[in-house]
């Protein structure tokens, strides 16, 4: 039986926490706040308030793509990571957990 080994290059991506907060406060906005509280949507997206501010503040230095995904979803928004994009020199990168890489899509 082959074990799979995840083989992982890390790339930064500086602004990603804030375009998280505009995202959700720009979704607190629509919604009457004190039904669509930062404990919600955090809890809707499967982690802790504390982390969720956390990714916001940029304290988590590795996200998980998979957490992006739940992020994205529970925010009704799309960061535009896509498998099939190749960044270009000089561009904004982000990375999977798995170590794939991708143009930033802002």
């Amino acid at each position: 039986m082959a074990v799979m080994m995840k083989v992982r290059k890390d790339v930064d991506f500086p602004g990603l926490g804030g375009r998280i907060k505009e995202a959700r406060e720009e979704l607190q906005r629509q919604q009457l706040p004190e039904r669509l509280s930062v404990a919600k949507i955090a809890t809707d997206a499967g982690m802790t308030p504390a982390n969720w501010y956390k990714i916001e503040n940029e304290d988590t230095k590795v996200l998980p793509l998979e957490t992006l995904r739940e992020i994205e979803r529970v925010l009704g928004v799309s960061f535009g990571v896509s498998f099939d994009q190749q960044p270009e020199e000089g561009k904004k990168k982000i990375i999977s957990d798995d170590g794939t890489e991708w143009e930033a899509p802002f």
